[in-house]
């Protein structure tokens, strides 16, 4: 790839030209500049070598966020090796899942994890299993600080090798691996920081998780492409960011972040005089949200589209209409078109309802090691089809009305409907269940579960929660369980899960 244009080779070109300039802060006290940057990131790839990882080599990361972590992941862009983020809050049993599928040269966990862990790579043929704390601690740090750093310059990478895979579950069966190659961030982030008006004189305030393509791409690719700054807090903490308002310029937040914010008397004008934007993505942004938040601040949210497949596909204008309920304009190079899910044809009046598909450098280069679902999930001139039902109007705005998936988008984290019933379904007791996604105020949407029992069985709404935190992930597990007598189906037998929204739509809203 071109100088210019790679993900790591940003990190280079700033750490040649400008070496003190600041990269990362944290509240703590720790300072990365650029070149500490270039010599951290490369002192971890000198362990990932050391354990026998090359280019292409998955490396797979569950690990808390820190600075190191961020060094890591720099590492494996430095090298080659495929990055393979897993969400802190995954269970072993979606942990051994994705060690098994993505076979991955090393996995890097958090100390603590090890003993539990370190059998299950074992068993899934994972050679390595190294450490890394939110300290900085760790068998791989270790590693690090021992190994020599590189004397030579990375070799360089064509845009489509492989950077990352990120799992995301599909309606049906377990999750996939979308591949995202180094064309696809390096494009996705020059993008973002040409439209979003990023320049070297911005810091970012970094609330995000770094397992999710909103926080790790979205967030530390645009600082990067943009030689710019951020101050890294290990988690979202309402009185902790508005706290740190005045060191930053940009913040990037899903909607509950922006409800909790709401809720501090101290967010007012004064508090984000500093920042020039404020950017919501992940989860729909609740139009009363965004009114409250321009009253109180004098700002207007601007709200983005993006997807795991695809990173950022549309946006508000920086300079621009900004409209409730819109996720703005198509990025430069990116397409948007809308498809009649009837007829398989291009729609070509200005808001009419279809399914949306997408097509530009964004997009990834399909599913890792699943043939059957990349030939679905594209059309045959090319299109991705992002399972979203949506509508263009004759200004070029993009609205997305539904999904046709089911996904359900709690907190700014994907939930897969299928992956919960079925886990639900595995319980004693239950005959079946149906679990949707319902307006919630914090959340954006509520997971929530309509289980029928079997005949006698004695269930409760506790005891069912209870037993799914064993098989799942924190966000996925329901916030609600209701017990029902039958689902309705229409006369294919198919549930209708528009019935249950319709029904139950008000379960979370105060009364």
């Amino acid at each position: 790839m071109s100088p210019a244009t790679d993900p790591y080779a940003w990190v280079e070109a700033v750490a040649r030209t400008d070496p003190g300039r600041p990269f990362l802060t944290t509240p703590a006290g720790q300072r990365l500049t650029y070149a500490m940057l270039r010599d951290g990131s490369g002192g971890y790839a000198a362990a990932l070598g050391a354990c026998g990882v090359v280019p292409g080599d998955r490396v797979a990361v569950q690990v808390e966020k820190s600075p190191d972590s961020v060094l890591l992941y720099v590492a494996c862009l430095r090298l080659g090796a495929v990055y393979v983020p897993i969400n802190t809050a995954s269970t072993p049993h979606e942990v051994d899942y994705v060690l098994r599928d993505a076979e991955p040269r090393l996995a890097v966990v958090r100390p603590p994890d090890r003993e539990l862990l370190a059998p299950l790579a074992a068993a899934a043929g994972v050679g390595h299993v190294e450490t890394l704390g939110a300290l900085g601690d760790g068998s791989l740090t270790d590693l690090a600080q021992r190994a020599p750093l590189p004397t030579s310059a990375p070799a360089a990478l064509a845009a489509s090798s492989l950077a990352a895979i990120v799992y995301t579950s599909g309606t049906t069966g377990r999750a996939k691996g979308a591949m995202l190659t180094r064309g696809n961030l390096s494009s996705n982030a020059a993008t973002l920081a040409t439209a979003w008006h990023f320049t070297n004189r911005d810091v970012l305030l970094h609330a995000l998780p770094l397992f999710h393509v909103h926080g790790l791409f979205a967030a530390i690719n645009t600082v990067l492409a943009s030689g710019s700054g951020l101050v890294l807090l290990p988690t979202f903490d309402a009185a902790q960011v508005l706290r740190l308002l005045p060191q930053a310029t940009v913040f990037m937040g899903v909607p509950t972040h922006y409800t909790r914010l709401l809720q501090l008397a101290g967010l007012d004008r004064e508090a984000a005089a500093s920042i020039r934007l404020f950017v919501s993505g992940s989860a729909p942004l609740l139009a009363e949200t965004h009114r409250e938040f321009e009253r109180r601040t004098a700002h207007v949210i601007v709200e983005r589209y993006g997807m795991t497949e695809t990173l950022m596909n549309a946006s508000n204008p920086y300079a621009g209409v900004r409209l409730p309920g819109s996720v703005g304009l198509p990025l430069p190079g990116v397409s948007l078109r809308i498809v009649n899910g009837d007829t398989g044809r291009v729609e070509s009046d200005p808001d009419a309802t279809g399914h949306l598909e997408i097509k530009g450098p964004n997009v990834c280069a399909g599913y890792w090691r699943d043939e059957a679902k990349t030939r679905r999930e594209f059309t045959a001139d090319g299109w991705f089809r992002s399972g979203d039902l949506g509508r263009i109007d004759r200004n070029g705005y993009v609205y997305i009305v539904g999904r046709a998936k089911d996904l359900v988008i709690t907190g700014g984290y994907n939930v897969y409907p299928k992956e919960v019933e079925a886990e639900l379904d595995a319980l004693p007791g239950v005959l079946e269940s149906a679990v949707i996604g319902l307006p919630h105020p914090d959340f954006g949407e509520g997971v929530t579960a309509i289980v029928v029992a079997e005949p006698g069985a004695d269930l409760s709404e506790a005891e069912i929660i209870r037993s799914a935190q064993a098989r799942l992930a924190r966000y996925k597990i329901p916030k609600r369980v209701l017990i029902v007598d039958e689902l309705p189906r229409n006369t294919m037998g198919k549930v209708q899960k528009n019935v249950l929204r319709n029904t139950y739509a008000a379960l979370y809203q105060p009364a």
